[in-house]
């Protein structure tokens, strides 16, 4: 990155004087480039982050940074523990969109996150603090937000969720009966239709800011959408996301009931707990099939990265959660 000019970007969007005195790239995220970025603003020394969108896009459907940045500023009126955001600026010819918001501090690795030991204390009540943040999340009334991507007219959120997921799966020209049979399997089952709420589309660990203290920021907002709340409930329970401690279902860091209990105190709306089965095995297809398409842009070489090409192995490990969680839930008799 060009420091003079991401300099002359930030003075404009900041409507005054800024020097950078240091710009880092930040670890993890893989569809948005971040930075952590130290400047001098109208005099006063500020500690920033800046996203912006990477030279290749990784997923489509994710939101720009205008909309993400709108969003991150409703939540952050609405209560929600996000950092506070800045600046936004539209881009030109020398330099891609991007949004300035302030630094927090915490860990956002997933596995750093269960595993760090001074990370014990925060981890005892983390699940719980998720389920008050998601309450918060939904809660934020329709007109404070921006124009996001919905359902269309009179289709529930989850046959959305089955018709996105069918032609990014058709798109792949791939026979994966694993996918063929789950997506049969779910559209027996679809949950009854929810009013829709904002989702935030990818509420997990690895997506959260923790520090000692606690849960200090809830990040990634790309993904955003208005949807059933029971996506953003089911979300953080697939095993993909619990980093190799399965015994504890929420990000391996709680339970549901921790969740659900936080989701309850903050004033989140009675939950069906068969609709937030119905969202795990979806959300654990959805992901394998998104991991076959990133693995595709190795295969085809249209842009080699180890990282993608590790994401095929990662489906195979998610078909298998999809048939053992059908399996499980045909034998109890729960959806």
């Amino acid at each position: 990155m060009n420091a003079h000019t991401l300099e002359s970007a930030l003075r404009k969007a900041a409507g005054g004087e800024v020097s950078i005195t240091r710009a880092v790239p930040l670890a993890g995220g893989a569809s948005m480039e971040t930075w952590a970025i130290d400047a001098t603003v109208d005099g006063r020394t500020e500690r920033l982050v800046l996203r912006r969108d990477m030279a290749v896009n990784m997923y489509a459907g994710a939101l720009s940074r205008r909309q993400e940045f709108a969003l991150l500023t409703a939540a952050h009126g609405a209560g929600v523990t996000v950092p506070r955001p800045r600046w936004c600026y539209d881009g030109d010819a020398d330099t891609r969109p991007f949004f300035v918001m302030d630094r927090v501090e915490g860990e956002s690795v997933g596995r750093r996150v269960v595993k760090l030991p001074e990370l014990e204390a925060a981890r005892q009540g983390l699940a719980r603090e998720m389920g008050r943040q998601l309450a918060r999340i939904h809660g934020i009334a329709r007109d404070a937000l921006p124009t996001l991507p919905a359902p269309t007219e009179n289709v529930s959120a989850c046959d959305e969720a089955l018709r996105a997921t069918r032609a990014i799966a058709d798109g792949l020209a791939r026979h994966n009966p694993v996918w063929t049979y789950a997506l049969r399997w779910l559209a027996a089952r679809t949950p009854t239709a929810r009013p829709l709420t904002l989702v935030h589309g990818d509420f997990r660990v690895g997506n959260l800011l923790v520090s000692p203290h606690g849960l200090t920021a809830v990040i990634d907002w790309e993904f955003s959408h208005l949807g059933d709340p029971h996506e953003d409930l089911a979300w953080p329970t697939l095993r993909d996301w619990r980093f190799e401690r399965d015994a504890l279902t929420v990000g391996g860091v709680g339970t549901l009931d921790d969740l659900l209990a936080g989701y309850a105190e903050a004033g989140g709306e009675t939950v069906d707990r068969r609709a937030i089965a119905w969202w795990e095995v979806m959300g654990n297809l959805r992901w394998s099939v998104v991991c076959h398409t990133q693995a595709e842009r190795h295969l085809s070489g249209a842009d080699r990265s180890v990282e993608y090409a590790s994401l095929g192995r990662k489906s195979a490990e998610l078909e298998w959660e999809i048939v053992h969680l059908i399996e499980r839930h045909t034998r109890e008799k729960t959806l």
